[in-house]
Parts: C-alpha cells; sequence; structure tokens
C-alpha cells in the first residue's frame, strides 16, 4: 500500500493507513505513537570567516512575547522567542570562542514583560562572558526592539530604517454598544469595584483610567531609565524630543543619537569584529535542524510569522478581558 505524503496533513495519512493495515492484520497490536515533534537542538552554522574567535549572530524579530508562534498545519513544537534567546544564549555562554554577539532586530516592540526580560537576560550575558554586543537594525526596532537593543554597546541602523517609538501603550476594546445591538449582556460578581477594571464589557471610569495611567507612568519611567543607561551620549534635548513615542527614521535617529552608526548588518559585525580584536573571526549563527541558513539575513529559526500577520490573525489585541501592557508601535 502506498501512501502519499502531502506538505500539510501527511503525517495525519501515515498514521491512519498504519492503524487500518493493523486493524486488518491478525494480531496487530496498536502502537500509540506520536506525531507532535518536539523542537530539536539548536546547531552552529559558520556563515563565514575561518579565522579565530566567533561573532554570533542572533534573530530577534516578530512581536516579543512569551507566546508561542502559530503556523497552521504544523506538528513542530513552537518554541517562544524569549525561550529562544535564552537558548541561545546559554549556549553562547558555554563556548568560549563566542567573543560578541549582533543582535539582528526587526520588530515593532511588544509585551512590557517579555522587553524588559529580553534586555536583562543580554545584559546577564555581558556580564558573565564580558563581550561586546552591537545591534543592527533592519526594516523596524521601534518601542520594544528599542528597549533591548539599549543593552548593546554600539547600534547600527540602515537609513531606512524606523525606529523611537518610545512609550508604553494598553489597549482593549469597548464593547458594550456591540453587545447591546446583538441583545447580548454580561453579568459580572466581583468582590471590590475596581476587580473587573479595563473589562472591554463596559467603559472605564474616570478613576480607573487614572489608576492605569499611574501603571503606564511607571513602565514610561523604566523605559527612559534603560534608555538613559545605554546611550549615555543623548543629551537632555534628546531626550526630550524621543520620549513622546513618535517614530524617525535611521538618519534622523542618528542626529538625535539613539543610533552610533547608519550602516548594514554587514557593518555591524564588522564593527563586533574589530571591537574585539578578531578581524577574521567565524560569524555564526544557532539554527534547528530543517530550517534555511545560508547567509547573515537567514532567519535563524525559519518559524516566526511577521508581527503584520500576526496583527491580522487578531493575536496581538488579546480577546481575553485582561489588560496588556506594551511596548510597541501600534498605528
Amino acid at each position: 500500500m502506498k501512501v502519499r505524503k502531502e506538505r500539510r496533513g501527511g503525517l495525519v495519512v501515515l498514521y491512519l493507513a498504519t492503524a487500518l493495515f493493523c486493524v486488518s492484520a491478525s494480531g496487530c497490536a496498536f502502537v500509540n505513537v506520536t506525531l507532535y515533534q518536539p523542537a530539536l537542538p539548536l546547531q552552529e552554522k559558520v556563515i563565514e570567516g575561518e579565522g579565530p574567535g566567533k561573532v554570533l549572530v542572533m534573530d530577534i524579530s516578530g512581536v516579543l512575547t512569551y507566546e508561542e508562534e502559530k503556523k497552521g498545519g504544523s506538528f513542530k513544537e513552537q518554541v517562544n522567542l524569549v525561550a529562544r534567546v535564552k537558548e541561545e544564549l546559554g549556549k553562547a555562554a558555554q563556548d568560549n570562542e563566542v567573543k560578541a554577539l549582533v543582535l539582528r532586530i526587526n520588530t515593532p516592540g511588544g509585551t512590557v514583560s517579555a522587553s524588559d526580560l529580553l534586555h536583562h537576560e543580554i545584559m546577564q550575558f555581558k556580564k558573565g562572558r564580558n563581550v561586546k554586543v552591537v545591534a543592527c537594525f533592519l526594516g523596524m526596532a521601534t518601542s520594544g526592539g528599542y528597549y533591548v537593543a539599549s543593552a548593546a554597546d554600539h547600534i547600527v541602523a540602515q537609513p531606512t530604517t524606523l525606529t523611537g517609538s518610545i512609550g508604553t501603550i494598553a489597549l482593549k476594546f469597548n464593547v458594550q454598544g456591540l453587545m447591546e445591538k446583538v441583545g447580548v449582556e454580561e453579568e459580572t460578581v466581583k468582590s471590590g469595584n475596581k476587580k473587573d477594571m479595563w473589562s472591554p464589557f463596559r467603559p472605564a471610569t474616570s478613576e480607573e483610567k487614572v489608576i492605569f495611567q499611574r501603571i503606564i507612568d511607571e513602565y514610561q519611567s523604566k523605559f527612559l531609565e534603560v534608555v538613559q543607561a545605554g546611550r549615555k551620549n543623548m543629551t537632555d534635548s534628546d531626550l526630550s524630543t524621543v520620549k513622546d513615542g513618535r517614530v524617525f527614521t535611521g538618519t534622523q535617529a542618528f542626529r538625535l543619537h539613539l543610533v552610533d552608526e547608519l550602516g548594514y548588518l554587514n557593518d555591524a559585525v564588522q564593527w563586533a569584529k574589530a571591537a574585539v580584536g578578531v578581524p577574521k573571526a567565524q560569524v555564526i549563527i544557532y539554527y534547528r535542524p530543517g530550517t534555511y541558513v545560508d547567509n547573515i539575513y537567514s532567519k535563524s529559526q525559519g518559524e516566526a510569522l511577521s508581527w503584520a500577520d500576526r496583527l491580522q490573525q487578531g493575536e496581538l489585541l488579546s480577546q481575553r478581558p485582561e489588560p496588556r501592557f506594551m511596548y510597541i508601535w501600534l498605528p
């Protein structure tokens, strides 16, 4: 019996065919076979160079969250961004040949917590290994993306990059009017009058908005502290300009000292090599088997959905009632 493995659902077809064969065969027992493939360990690939020392290029793209990427029809375990970055940093920490880290950033930002944790893990890696870190901004490095980049010793941005959006936001839908139109009522029993703050089923009260504004202000203060700690050459005038949440091109960001250099990923790699004194170092990427890795622009995971795709699928604006505080640019 020949079973054709289609690109999607092929494993299911093969499993069903095997099961039917077992039913028809005398004395055949069922074997519990899982169709779910766990994530394979990271492997190292040399992209270029052959000298002593290594420069690791690490991808930080898509929306910065703890949530697993969703891909329809996939039987492979998806590793969330925070877990994958932690895994890569852990692997690099055990390799004394890794002398520098290049953060390849292309993201609109993400949750406050995920952005802060990524920044923290990179700072801990720097402290533990005493390596140089350079961030390279591709198409977008806004809000939480810039927050993460503040951990770098040097930032390179393409002239056409969009960056900035230094600020905090919390969004919700107020669906009360829609529910009234369709004849649906929501009932809540609560222990205190603030227990359902930010509920999508009613407008927020003035008092609740004040409470949330205090939280936003605290997160914003933390954001500015991180920027000031990482960008010591920024003036008070620079900071006053950027802290209102607007976005900038790479060229504008350079003038405001948000970035150190206008250039491209190759320039970031060359800066890293020069900073650690290994001009012929190997440039490496960590990847999982089965993903395409050929050059410094190849995604190390090959599985991340774009932030625009995730917006269209409603993944960024949670359908659950709890608030989500975000370091993200959502125009």
